[in-house]
């Protein structure tokens, strides 16, 4: 069902909302670690090593894929929020125009890109041909990913975050289906995962657009909501573009961090590559509360409800820690049995390895937190470009580290990169956020002690 975030105790509201979105992203998480493990169990370590360093150019595309269906998502919620049901008709039949075209040109992009790219960034020759074989597939694929991640967003522009859970967990049990008969029967390697991935969005994509459209009236689109205008086109581009290039330009950092890794050799990869899997699973709760901010504040700023955004995102603040804090618990101590999932028989060196990374991220996951709270609430009220600009901050300071850090202090320099962009980016954040809130809450209407009274007595509560 759909869910006005307007109404109701603010804290409550953003909590109800994360847990399918939290629950849905471990699920999300869980399918891609399904593939690892398989791979690492059944293909040995290269294999797992090839897909793990396939991660960065993944996030490339794939984050473009996610942030402008994101952006798109924004204005959708907006125009929910301000109870404009023709306007939300017309933004969603527009994504859907405007996706279409855009996954058609990242499809090109990236599978002729894909070597190139591997090439750049020193992929080791013992797993290049793995890592090629299996992102070449996911990026073939695109489209089904675009279709997945817009119809999710949608819904949750609107203030249901159930539905594409129970979609998003269809596929993941296609996934693994699909991972087992592709690599233990059919005997297809490393590429068999990447169509597992693919074939299970698709159907987990197609599935919830049925739903959706059947579902909700206000989704039910008529042919003169596809009437586009450049205007409204626009209005979409300006946020999803930006928020698309923020999660690339993050994305070229992460690639720089893995040029970087891939120098110290296959064992490195292979530590890095299970530590970052259990790093993505551990922080899901704090990218399902940025998410559900996300929506909050859309939403509410549609609505005008500027106060009400601004005790939303303390309140979200304040669990985000105590979240961070125990992700933080988590990682350390549970880093060697949750290593042994991905690979055999792990050696010392690499569990070592991985939990070094581990520990590091884990010290400051509440300068990660602040980043999804911060970085979703200044989405929700449409400045795309100050996050885009937060995106080139992360760039800046992965790259410094990787280049600097990791030539004084080695691998250790590679752990803190991470850090060290959470940090830059939580002083531009930071500031900004609290820039933009005090001049509109400045701009609002001040009532008077008496007017309060008088509309209380008109209610009967004096």
């Amino acid at each position: 069902m759909v869910r006005n975030l307007t109404k109701g105790k603010p804290l409550k509201q953003i909590i109800y909302f994360a847990l399918p979105i939290f629950i849905g992203n471990v699920f999300q998480q869980l399918y891609s670690m399904v593939d690892n493990i398989i791979v690492g169990n059944t293909l040995g370590e290269n294999a797992f090593a090839g897909v793990g360093a396939t991660t960065s150019i993944a996030f490339l595309i794939i984050g473009f894929v996610q942030g402008l269906t994101a952006g798109f998502a924004v204005k959708t919620s907006q125009y929910f929020g301000n109870q404009d049901e023709e306007k939300v008709k017309r933004s969603v039949a527009t994504s859907f125009v405007l996706s279409a075209v855009i996954s058609v040109v990242l499809t090109l992009a990236s599978v002729f890109s894909t070597m190139p790219l591997l090439r750049l960034m020193q992929t080791p020759e013992e797993i290049i041909g793995y890592s090629y074989d299996y992102i070449v597939i996911v990026f073939a694929g695109i489209g089904a990913t675009m279709l997945y991640n817009l119809v999710s967003s949608i819904l949750r522009a609107l203030g249901d975050s159930k539905i594409p859970l129970v979609f998003l967990i269809i596929a993941s049990v296609i996934n693994v289906c699909l991972d087992l008969l592709f690599i233990m029967v059919f005997k297809m390697g490393v590429a068999g995962a990447g169509w597992a991935t693919v074939i299970s969005q698709l159907i987990s994509g197609l599935a919830c657009s049925i739903y959706m459209f059947k579902k909700y009236e206000i989704l039910r689109l008529a042919k003169r909501h596809f009437k586009l205008t450049w205007k409204f086109c626009w209005s979409h581009l300006n946020i999803g573009l930006p928020m698309a290039f923020q999660y690339s330009i993050i994305a070229v950092g992460i690639m720089v961090q893995q040029a970087a890794l891939n120098t110290f050799g296959t064992l490195y990869v292979s530590a890095y590559t299970a530590a970052s899997k259990i790093d993505s699973i551990v922080t899901q709760a704090l990218v399902a509360m940025g998410s559900s901010v996300a929506t909050y504040v859309g939403q509410n700023y549609g609505a005008g409800e500027i106060e009400r955004i601004n005790k939303g995102i303390n309140q979200a603040m304040t669990i985000s820690v105590a979240l961070a804090l125990v992700s933080g618990v988590i990682v350390y101590f549970g880093s060697d049995l949750l290593t042994g999932l991905f690979v055999k028989n792990p050696s010392k060196e690499m569990l070592s390895l991985s939990k070094n990374y581990l520990f590091w991220q884990g010290v400051f996951y509440i300068g990660l937190a602040i980043i999804y709270v911060y970085r979703n609430g200044l989405q929700g009220m449409g400045y795309s470009v100050l996050t885009m600009a937060g995106g080139v901050v992360e760039l800046l300071m992965r790259i410094v580290a990787s280049i600097f850090l990791v030539k004084v202090l080695g691998y250790l320099g590679l752990c803190l990169s991470n850090p060290c962009a959470w940090l830059g980016v939580d002083v531009l954040f930071l500031t900004s956020y609290y820039i933009i809130i005090h001049r509109k809450c400045k701009r609002l209407p001040r009532v008077s002690v008496e007017t309060i009274k008088v509309k209380k007595h008109s209610k009967g509560i004096a």
